[in-house]
């Protein structure tokens, strides 16, 4: 397995395929799961040519199982450290959901010349709470039942995430994919229950309004108009108009999970953007 170890000890697992002369395109994973969720985008891109790399979240998939650094900081210090290892330079960063907070985290900070642009695909951006200031969020009660959920049984809970609002498979007529949620359920029960109880809070209460606002990349931001986990109206419109130069691509009817539903759609969308 390859890895890259953190200043603090951490183990980072990462998968990286093709020419190390291609453009590096790197993938950061959504909640509970790990960089196997991309499997099919870096299949996509790998075969266009690119550098394609998706690590594992700490606390999830094969990286290290952490009692401390479930925060979207060190999410995005570990980024970091993987990006400065492998000495990427004008990368594409693509997030899903969480993996799109990680990504405006990172990018916002990152050094000069290591990120060419950015991709959002359902993400938590700029907010998800509830609050004076974000008055079309989620109520903190919501995010309260999904702490108590996975805290009476995960493996359940694993289930039924999956089985219903990630992929739109609670819809009528929805083409329901026994593989995909089989999938989803074997990525989430190899993270560490700690990691992914406390990353309910970094990607619910994090504000990211600052981040897209410092970001001078281009950014796409992709986003279903049928997401059941990150509402879009109350992301995709709002993050659009934070960034200096945004492009917004709304998906009508898409599910949160449609990089795995819909990758015939999504991924032509990304390659676009790329080479433009």
């Amino acid at each position: 397995m390859s890895t890259i170890t953190t200043q603090d000890g951490t183990s980072i697992f990462y998968k990286d395929w093709g020419p190390r002369d291609g453009r590096p395109i790197v993938f950061h994973h959504g909640w509970p799961l790990s960089a196997d969720d991309w499997d099919n985008q870096m299949l996509f891109f790998l075969a266009h040519g690119y550098r394609v790399i998706a690590h594992d979240r700490r606390g999830h998939g094969r990286s290290s199982q952490t009692g401390t650094g479930h925060e979207m900081d060190t999410y995005a210090a570990d980024v970091a450290a993987l990006t400065e290892a492998l000495d990427l330079r004008d990368a594409v960063h693509v997030g899903h959901s969480t993996g799109g907070g990680e990504v405006a985290r990172y990018v916002a900070r990152a050094e000069s010349g290591r990120v060419g642009k950015a991709v959002l695909v359902g993400a938590v951006t700029p907010v998800m709470v509830r609050s004076a200031a974000n008055p079309g969020g989620l109520p903190i009660e919501s995010f309260d039942e999904l702490r108590a959920a996975l805290a009476a049984n995960r493996s359940q809970f694993y289930i039924e995430v999956p089985s219903g609002p990630f992929y739109g498979f609670n819809r009528p007529g929805a083409e329901v994919s026994q593989g995909l949620i089989d999938n989803w359920w074997r990525q989430g029960m190899m993270g560490a229950a700690n990691a992914h109880y406390e990353c309910i809070k970094a990607f619910s209460e994090t504000d990211f309004t600052e981040d897209l606002e410092a970001i001078d990349v281009p950014v796409l931001v992709a986003h279903g108009t049928d997401d059941q986990i990150v509402p879009y109206a109350d992301s995709a419109p709002l993050s659009v108009e934070l960034l200096k130069h945004g492009t917004l691509r709304s998906y009508e009817g898409l599910p949160h999970g449609m990089l795995s539903t819909h990758p015939e759609i999504l991924n032509p969308d990304i390659l676009a953007f790329l080479q433009e």
